[in-house]
């Protein structure tokens, strides 16, 4: 947890805005000015009441969000100078209510209708609360041995601590919700059993399958999608080899600073546009960046080489062009620009889709 004299000073440094610029920025709406306002009258139980009107992951959001393009992307401070830090003051309320064992609010009586999720990532679990808030009961059906979907099994433990979401789900369940883990649909339980028993049922089984550039030679050994292997966690052997991360989102940071952890020579992280245009969170590049993972930007894969196994790729320069909407530029390929680098592995990391 943060340290409480850090905490208290980095809430005065919020102006408390009436027009609220920073909620308009957060997808979930989150009333930031008034938990922070709560930090800075050391109210913390009335800051996790606020903040639980609109999210049930306050501990998990205020570590992993992308805060600097929602949130603090959009508070006064950051015009000339730093933002206030919401995802440390979001995590730290969020650490609070786990350690000091606050409870979620229940809003309504029991009824009788029975909902089943499929699927206990962070939109089942959020669904599940909601719902067991205003007297539903709620039964969640997750496949992996552990809950918590993406959370457990797609974002690495350097980024996000498991006794967080340990803690979180404990809370969440405190509700009455039953998660029944290792239960896959299909195949240890048929949908039509739990269409029988339930009044409802949700489902959020995410995206979890890489997406794949079409490109030649992505069939090779030793080519994996970045999905896959930070939910199985079932690696290769990277020493001493080099590795390619194409992509520029959070999930190519997460693979490429996980492949280094595991001891791989080089890996580099090729991505089309320029690095003012990754969609990855800032502070993770810059992570990545000190732990020796570089970077190709501006750069696209045209073909991975390699007999029967990766051997190399063949990449090609790009520009970016404005588009006529005024919209994100798009990159060109710079004919002729093309070259091979040798590589090991060839990790993708540049989307993900329903399995």
């Amino acid at each position: 947890m943060e340290n409480i004299e850090t905490i208290k000073k980095e809430a005065q440094y919020c102006l408390n805005c009436k027009s609220k610029p920073c909620q308009k920025g957060c997808p979930l709406g989150n009333d930031i000015p008034g938990f922070i306002s709560k930090i800075r009258e050391e109210k913390y139980e009335e800051a996790f009441d606020i903040l639980q009107e609109t999210t049930v992951l306050p501990a998990i959001c205020g570590e992993i969000c992308p805060h600097t393009k929602q949130c603090q992307g959009h508070c006064i401070r950051g015009i000339k100078g730093e933002p206030v830090q919401i995802g440390k003051l979001e995590a730290f309320v969020g650490e609070y209510a786990n350690k000091n064992n606050l409870k979620i609010k229940r809003l309504e009586d029991d009824k009788k209708q029975k909902v089943a999720i499929i699927g206990s990532g962070p939109a089942g679990l959020t669904a599940g609360t909601y719902l067991a808030q205003r007297g539903y009961k709620v039964t969640i059906y997750e496949r992996e041995r552990k809950p918590g979907g993406i959370l457990s099994y797609g974002i690495p433990e350097f980024r996000l601590k498991r006794e967080t979401i340990q803690e979180t789900v404990e809370k969440i369940t405190d509700l009455g919700i039953e998660i029944k883990t290792n239960t896959e649909i299909g195949k240890d339980i048929n949908l039509s059993d739990i269409k029988k028993e339930n009044d409802v049922i949700f489902f959020s089984i995410g995206s979890n399958v890489s997406s794949k550039m079409k490109i030649q030679g992505e069939d090779l050994e030793n080519v994996f999608g970045g999905n896959e292997l930070l939910q199985k966690s079932n690696h290769p052997d990277y020493t001493g080899k080099n590795v390619a991360v194409i992509g520029g989102g959070n999930v190519a940071m997460d693979v490429a600073r996980t492949v280094k952890r595991l001891g791989a020579k080089s890996v580099t992280v090729i991505y089309r546009r320029a690095e003012e245009q990754m969609p990855a969170e800032d502070k993770e590049v810059e992570y990545a960046k000190k732990e020796g993972i570089q970077f190709l930007f501006k750069t696209k894969p045209v073909r991975i080489l390699g007999d029967k196994r990766v051997e190399k790729i063949e990449c090609i320069k790009t520009e970016l062009v404005q588009s006529e909407e005024g919209k994100r530029p798009y990159p060109v390929d710079i004919e002729g620009s093309n070259y091979e680098i040798e590589m090991d592995y060839v990790i993708m990391a540049i989307g993900s889709r329903i399995r």
